[in-house]
This record gives structure tokens, C-alpha cells and sequence, in this order.
């Protein structure tokens, strides 16, 4: 099971020291986070770059990004360390959404597009963005994930529509490891686990959606 990292901020900020905590998180989770990982960031405030490498994170060299203000970046732990190709790595994008996922679906009962299940997932999210709503079509489409599952392990999500975080969160187990966590002060930011060593970190509710 992968793990999740999103932040915004009100002025372009220097990467490295957050991507270097996250890195730390992924290389000392409870699971391998090690089959490669990705990012997209905001550029000038306007344009959006995407980035993602099969190496474990924590091997990066995190320098090499620019500032930016908004960001949102996924450590891969591969289903039975199956489909291990840079092209399953995460975030998944189209020219307006940006998705990353965590968890195991079991008994999935949907049709759809997409590599491996996630991109599936996100692409049966965006079936119900009807009326350019990505908080309503987050909610309707989870909803109906869950209804066609036999066993929802976990299905933590955070999209973006550029300009906000969209964050559905829903675990049945492991609290201790499925439950995201937000911290707010300037910043925003999302977390699979709080950073080592700092405060001010919050608990998402489970089987919540927040915008942030």
C-alpha cells in the first residue's frame, strides 16, 4: 500500500526539505514503498509538471525541482509487487484532474479503462463529474466503488483540480497506517503519516471527504 503527499502553499516554496521528509516516511514505512514514485507541481502558478521515476524515492535527488506552490507526489508499494513499470506509477492526470491512491480493493464489480486498478478507479471517478464538480463526483463515485466491492481494505484519495485538494479517506483495518493525516498553519498539507518530529498534525476522519 503506497503513501500519499500533497501540499499548497501561498508563495512558490523550495521542494527538497518537504519531498525529503516524505522520502523518509516511505523508506521507514511498515510496507516496501520502494516501486518507484511521482510527482506533479505547479510552475509560475499556472502550468502544471509531472515527474516520476521507477527508483524508491528516498534514492532521488530532490534538488532538481524547482519552487513551486502546490504539489502532490505518491511513494509506490506495487499490488503483490506485480506491474513494476514507471508507466503504473502515480499521479494519474488528464488536462484537469490530478489523482493519487492508496489501499486494496477486493471483489472489484466495475468496468473500466486504465493499466491497473487505480487508474481505473480514477477514470470511474470522473464518469460522474457531470456538472464540473470534483467534490460531488469524488463522493458519488466512491460510493458506488464501494457498493460493487465485496471488501474495501482501504481506498484513501487525493485529487486536485489545480487549485484545491480533493481528499476522500476510507480504511476497515490498520488504522495506524491507512489513516492520512493534515496539518494547516500556512501551509496545507497532506500526509500519509506526519512528518518525524513535528507537531500540529490532525487525523482525517475515516470514511470522510474534505476539501482543502
Amino acid at each position: 500500500m503506497c503513501r500519499l503527499f500533497a501540499i499548497r502553499h501561498p508563495e512558490p516554496i523550495s521542494m527538497a526539505p518537504y519531498l525529503e521528509q516524505f522520502a523518509r516516511i516511505a523508506q521507514h514505512s511498515q510496507e516496501f514503498q520502494g516501486h518507484g514514485w511521482g510527482l506533479a507541481y505547479r510552475v509560475d502558478g499556472r502550468e502544471w509538471a509531472h515527474y516520476k521515476h521507477i527508483n524508491p524515492i528516498w534514492e532521488d535527488d530532490m534538488s532538481r525541482f524547482p519552487p513551486t506552490d502546490m504539489l502532490i507526489a505518491h511513494a509506490r508499494s506495487a499490488f503483490r509487487d506485480e506491474g513494476i513499470v514507471v508507466e503504473n506509477n502515480m499521479p494519474f492526470y488528464d488536462d484537469d484532474y490530478i489523482f493519487i491512491f492508496n489501499g486494496e480493493l477486493q471483489g472489484v464489480r466495475i468496468r473500466e479503462e486504465g493499466r491497473i486498478g487505480a487508474e481505473k478507479i480514477f477514470n470511474f471517478i470522473k464518469r460522474f463529474n457531470r456538472q464540473n464538480d470534483l467534490g460531488a463526483a469524488l463522493q458519488k463515485g466512491t460510493e458506488q466503488i464501494h457498493k460493487r466491492t465485496r471488501y474495501v481494505r482501504a481506498m484513501n484519495i487525493i485529487m486536485t483540480d489545480k487549485e484545491r485538494f480533493y481528499v476522500s479517506s476510507s480504511y476497515a483495518e490498520r488504522p495506524d497506517y491507512f489513516q492520512m493525516v493534515v496539518r494547516e498553519d500556512r501551509s496545507v498539507i497532506i500526509c500519509s503519516d506526519p512528518f518525524p518530529g513535528e507537531s500540529g498534525w490532525h487525523p482525517i476522519p475515516n470514511h470522510s471527504l474534505h476539501v482543502f
